[in-house]
């Protein structure tokens, strides 16, 4: 094989690559905010709600976590228009990715909600707290603490998966890479760069997380 690494053609798109690793940033952060509201809503029906609240919230997680996330963002992006429902690609991805966010982070919270001290929760009825506001002064604050570090993990996982917007023409990093990759046919060389963006990418992200949860919640991770 002849192949000759250029990468001349590839450095003036960086700029327009790096443009797409702001919009794979925003895809996570929303899909992963609204998400976490979602995942707190079925783990908090989950741990204290009845059993129609529990089963609707288990029927929610069991189909957002058994089935792949690219069904589900086709579906909102080439399904809801035989009904006359039309959302751009940027907001399908985004709602596809909040769906199984919210029913991941769901299962990552009801560990945690499991992990709270039946002592702290009676503490709280006994102090005349409701079922909400023992949630948020109590079960929340815990959850926080000890579930920084894997919702870190999963919050860099989102980052990752917004790639998979690309295959519905979202122009994140990837969806941009196949743009430059089809306009200069180097596809190796475009690639490689986009790999190591989405490295600092990453290292970046959960060096700012680190921060956040050494300062706030007290809890040390590794950057890398």
């Amino acid at each position: 094989m002849d192949y000759v690494l250029q990468f001349g053609q590839v450095a003036g798109q960086v700029p327009y690559l790096l443009g797409g690793a702001v919009v794979s940033m925003e895809l996570a952060v929303i899909s992963f905010g609204l998400g976490a509201v979602i995942g707190l809503a079925c783990a908090s029906l989950q741990a204290y709600g009845g059993r129609v609240a529990r089963g609707v919230a288990g029927a929610y997680v069991g189909l957002f976590t058994n089935t792949p996330a690219f069904i589900q963002i086709y579906f909102l992006f080439n399904g809801l228009p035989e009904v006359g429902v039309l959302l751009p690609p940027f907001a399908a991805a985004a709602i596809g990715l909040t769906l199984v966010a919210g029913a991941y982070l769901a299962e990552i919270l009801r560990g945690g909600f499991a992990s709270v001290r039946r002592s702290e929760v009676e503490a709280a009825e006994v102090l005349g707290m409701s079922r909400l506001q023992t949630i948020q002064h109590v079960v929340v604050p815990h959850l926080l603490r000890t579930l920084f570090a894997p919702l870190s993990g999963f919050f860099i996982w989102m980052v990752l998966g917004s790639s998979i917007s690309a295959l519905i023409g979202v122009e994140e990093l990837t969806g941009r890479a196949i743009n430059v990759s089809s306009a200069t046919l180097r596809s190796i060389e475009v690639f490689l760069v986009a790999a190591v963006i989405y490295v600092g990418l990453t290292i970046a992200a959960t060096a700012l997380l680190a921060g956040v949860g050494r300062f706030a919640f007290r809890v040390r991770m590794k950057v890398i």
